[in-house]
């Protein structure tokens, strides 16, 4: 596991650690070609540079937030805008997630991107990479 992540994780409860270890660990074995930092305050994800998957603590729990969700077409995942292309599932105990959706979810964030590296040039609007 990339070192900054580690040191994320190592800072959280107890509970928050488990949750945080296996999601890291998972994304790491499946997006094995990723790059991985923290970024605006939380582990991110990135494939070519365009970032793919993070999470980060909120009010709901743990938000595991795939940039490009909303077109994978999953019913857990939670599509909360319509100007985005991004989409969560939260988790407050470890027992919630379920490694067999993730693992899809992680396939499916390297077969279906939106552009969000290049946002800001394109003046807001996305388009598909994959």
């Amino acid at each position: 596991m990339n070192s900054e992540i580690q040191k994320f994780n190592d800072r959280q409860t107890t509970v928050d650690k488990r949750i945080c270890d296996l999601l890291a660990t998972k994304i790491d074995s499946n997006l094995t070609e990723a790059e991985c930092k923290i970024w605006h305050a939380h582990p991110v994800w990135f494939l070519d540079g365009n970032p793919i998957v993070g999470y980060s603590k909120q009010k709901a729990g743990w938000r595991l937030m795939f940039w490009s969700g909303a077109s994978f077409e999953e019913e857990k995942l939670n599509v909360i805008g319509k100007k985005f292309k991004d989409a969560s599932i939260f988790y407050t105990s470890f027992e919630q997630i379920n490694e067999k959706d993730l693992k899809r979810w992680l396939k499916k964030s390297r077969d279906i991107q939106w552009d969000y590296k290049n946002i800001v040039k394109r003046k807001g609007q996305l388009e598909r990479l994959k």
